[in-house]
């Protein structure tokens, strides 16, 4: 269970506090359950996914995590950028007390990221595409309750992406997925409940066809 409890983010600019970009947000996501997150570019979706994920803080309010969580899969940060990709893994592993299973660990990752020999290049040098692939690769290599997936779908050739949705669908029944798609038929396929992010606020719907519904409504206002 994940509870999010009047949550606030903004960012510091030149000019001091910025505009809130999330203002008291609240919702309980349940275990097990598939949730998509929808709205407008720039709506703060994938800060969300940040601040749920652990890799940034809101400025106000709380996260609850009673799970596994992962780190956001996709083209967020989370990567040292003077490591190479194999060394990134064997960072991970450390901290997670998987030091003992470095060579299972870089054998996954290696062969499932499909980075070729910039596996042992600086990912300061990847493309954000490659950096998503290697931060995907690193989060199915650990058991989490929760898969964060920002926008992970899109990434590489239509192999990739079938590769990324045949190991969503093997997690259905072990665990669950947050998402952040622009592909209406992904969120569909792959989840049960919706959260539109419009204007600051978030709205919680049981189904995420009315999610998505509400959303596409809000492009004609």
């Amino acid at each position: 269970m994940i509870i999010v409890d009047d949550l606030h983010k903004r960012y510091r600019t030149d000019h001091g506090p910025g505009k809130w970009i999330l203002e008291g947000i609240s919702f309980t996501i349940p275990p097990k359950l598939n949730v998509g997150l929808v709205g407008r570019n720039g709506a703060g979706k994938s800060t969300l996914l940040s601040i749920i994920g652990g890799v940034d803080q809101p400025s106000k309010g709380t996260v609850e995590r009673h799970c596994r969580v992962s780190w956001p899969m996709g083209f967020g940060g989370g990567l040292q950028g003077s490591l190479t990709g194999r060394q990134n893994t064997k960072f991970v592993c450390r901290i997670h007390g998987q030091g003992h299973l470095i060579p299972e660990k870089i054998d996954f990752v290696q062969d499932f990221a499909e980075i070729g020999e910039a596996f042992d290049d600086p990912v300061k040098t990847y493309s954000s595409g490659m950096k998503a692939r290697l931060q995907f690769a690193l989060s199915l290599a650990f058991d989490f309750d929760v898969y964060i997936s920002d926008e992970i779908t899109s990434v590489g050739d239509a192999e990739f992406r079938k590769k990324t949705g045949k190991a969503f669908s093997d997690l259905v029944g072990k665990s669950s997925i947050i998402m952040v798609s622009h592909g209406e038929g992904t969120l569909l396929e792959f989840c049960e409940a919706g959260i539109w992010i419009h204007e600051g606020k978030a709205y919680w719907f049981d189904k995420i066809a009315d999610a998505l519904k509400a959303y596409k409504s809000s492009l004609s206002l």
